[in-house]
């Protein structure tokens, strides 16, 4: 993994491919390559790094290919080299390869192509693909990549072009997203519809084993056993302005900024006036057996596995309904206790998150009412889970996901009055629990308005190693979520802790070069934190605190305080969480790091 673009019509293949894949940049990667053809010829250049040394490679020739492949690498089998990075070609140069997945049997595999006489140049799962094609080919590619595919266990999204067969690009999937995107008598293949968007926003999702194939004259679609299938066009709703910088000068930093608009592009629709009902149309239909759940597991992974922590004590706090809160990646490894009443919620930004996607499947083959909360309308969960609540926020291309992580709260949030009118027999909740969720937005921009107080306590924390972070009650997520942030982009190393565990190890870290952030806000639990930070005090450690305003009496006892304003327990995490997003991204930024490409991650996670 981690970005492919495939073209074929009548521009230039270089340049649209080369567009195409500086949009996927935000993915994150360790190398590059692109595949095309020239005199006949099937050619390919590689560069280890940024896009822009490919770039550089591209530039000391004059190519006028129509048809092409590139590929970004995310290094999971082999290291970051030119000889690993993709595209993967055959052994005598004539088929290329991209591909996002992990092959599972390439060690059999490539035993049995070397016994057949093939030759290995990497260290790849990926170059088993190429091989096996070319050992399948009988004059036509599409069949070959079928013949190929039916021997493969694993995942994959690829694209493959041969100059066998030059007119044509064959793509498949199974289990990583593939998009078909639909021009004037031009065609893309993308792992992102952003790859394309600048050319359309006609696309196709291809479904799991399913293939395309893309001419110059159109396009077909059929499954790996060679049966037609008949796609639905969809329209991308995201337009180009969306997917730029807009002025600020990071990606993450533009997306902390629009999370006031993007809780109003959420809340529309949903949330009428302070009076009227909460409206989840992706749920309709489902209320009999929402009404008969007996409870709710909630399955994520990273930023949205803290968002479903804080929708836990939501949904146990309003509608009194047992949840739990599962890591996609452990829950189907342990044979999770799943019946007909439970409701198994799945909540990824991009829809494409394979463990997310698997303890889905999972749940859904014991028989769970399935729902999805994602922003990616058309991805795999979204479709797969068939109901949900789609976030409408627009793309997240900043890596550590910020926006998202507001937004899916605020969804789980609704999702709970939702849950509260249906049991209660009601046509609406109570005005204050909408009348203060339609407040948020205004309060998030007050935080925003005050974001150079958190760029000067950035200034003075930037050279630290360590830092903890502290919360009780709905704040403990968000002391998760501050600590993930800052580790993601700036490389400090942090940990997040519930404030009374700090005595039961960590405690035993602070001195005066550990900053403490505490979120102390005022709620049931003020007190007991007060004395958690009397501790971190008496033994030296600097002390940065998120308060609620107005609170002067903190003020004196802690080193930095940032106010926030006053808003209900419940959703006080979506505003404690801002101040530290914007920390993060300031000590990122003072310390010289890439934040919107953070080393060692990739946005959408579609490996295991």
């Amino acid at each position: 993994m981690c970005g492919i673009v495939g073209y074929i019509g009548h521009k230039n293949a270089i340049n649209v491919l080369m567009d195409g894949i500086k949009r996927l940049e935000y993915r994150g990667y360790d190398s590059s390559g692109i595949a095309f053809f020239e005199a006949g010829l099937l050619r390919g250049e590689k560069a280890v790094g940024k896009i822009v040394m490919l770039e550089e490679k591209l530039s000391n020739h004059t190519y006028n290919s129509h048809v092409g492949i590139v590929h970004t690498r995310w290094a999971t089998h082999g290291a970051p080299t030119l000889e690993n990075a993709h595209p993967h070609f055959d052994c005598h140069n004539e088929i290329a390869v991209v591909h996002n997945g992990i092959i599972e049997n390439y060690d059999y595999l490539k035993s049995k192509l070397q016994q057949n006489g093939h030759t290995f140049r990497s260290q790849t799962d990926t170059e088993i693909l190429a091989h096996l094609i070319e050992e399948h080919y009988l004059g036509n590619l599409e069949t070959a990549v079928m013949e190929a595919l039916k021997k493969v266990e694993g995942t994959y999204g690829i694209a493959v072009i041969s100059s066998k067969d030059p007119e044509k690009i064959v793509a498949a999937r199974s289990g990583s997203p593939l998009i078909l995107g639909i021009g004037d008598q031009e065609y893309f293949i993308t792992s992102d519809v952003s790859a394309s968007l600048e050319h359309t926003r006609e696309v196709i999702y291809l479904d799991d084993n399913e293939i395309a194939i893309l001419t110059r004259d159109g396009y077909k679609t059929k499954t790996i056993q060679n049966i037609p299938t008949y796609k639905k066009t969809e329209e991308v709703l995201w337009n180009i302005d969306m997917i730029e910088k807009g002025g600020y000068k990071h990606f993450m930093l533009k997306e902390i900024h629009e999370q006031p608009q993007a809780l109003h592009n959420l809340m529309r629709g949903r949330v009428d006036g302070h009076r009227g009902p909460i409206k989840l149309g992706g749920l309709i239909n489902r209320e009999k057996e929402l009404l008969e759940a007996k409870r709710i597991i909630i399955v994520a992974c990273g930023t949205s596995w803290h968002a479903g922590l804080v929708g836990e004590y939501m949904l146990e706090e309003l509608v009194r309904i047992p949840v739990e809160v599962e890591y996609a990646s452990e829950f189907r490894y342990r044979n999770p206790i799943i019946t007909k009443d439970t409701i198994v919620i799945a909540i990824s930004q991009s829809g494409e998150t394979a463990d997310t996607l698997a303890a889905m499947r999972e749940a859904k083959e014991k028989g769970a009412i399935i729902l999805s909360i994602c922003n990616v309308v058309g991805s795999s969960i979204a479709r797969e889970a068939g109901s949900g609540i789609y976030l409408h926020i627009g793309p997240e291309i900043g890596v550590a996901s910020t926006k998202a992580f507001t937004a899916q709260i605020t969804a789980l949030y609704l999702f709970s009055l939702y849950l509260l009118q249906l049991k209660n027999n009601q046509s609406s909740v109570a005005p204050d629990m909408t009348a203060a969720i339609k407040a948020i937005p205004d309060k998030m921009q007050a935080i925003l308005d005050k974001e150079k107080e958190i760029a000067e306590i950035a200034e003075i924390y930037k050279n630290t190693n360590h830092a903890l972070y502290l919360g009780r009650g709905f704040n403990y997520p968000v002391a998760l979520e501050g600590a993930l942030k800052l580790k993601e982009i700036s490389y400090i190393h942090a940990e997040g802790y519930p404030a009374a565990e700090m005595k039961h190890g960590p405690i035993a870290l602070i001195d005066k070069n550990m900053p403490v952030i505490f979120i102390a806000t005022k709620d049931s639990t003020y007190g007991k934190i007060l004395n958690n930070i009397e501790e971190v005090k008496s033994r030296g450690g600097k002390v940065i605190v998120i308060a609620t305003e107005g609170d002067r009496e903190i003020t004196e006892r802690v080193d930095h305080v940032f106010h926030i304003p006053e808003t209900s327990n419940v959703l006080i995490p979506i505003l404690s969480v801002i101040p530290l997003q914007l920390l993060a991204y300031y000590m990122a930024v003072l310390r010289g790091c890439d934040v919107d490409k953070p080393r060692n991650l990739a946005k959408s996670v579609t490996v295991e």
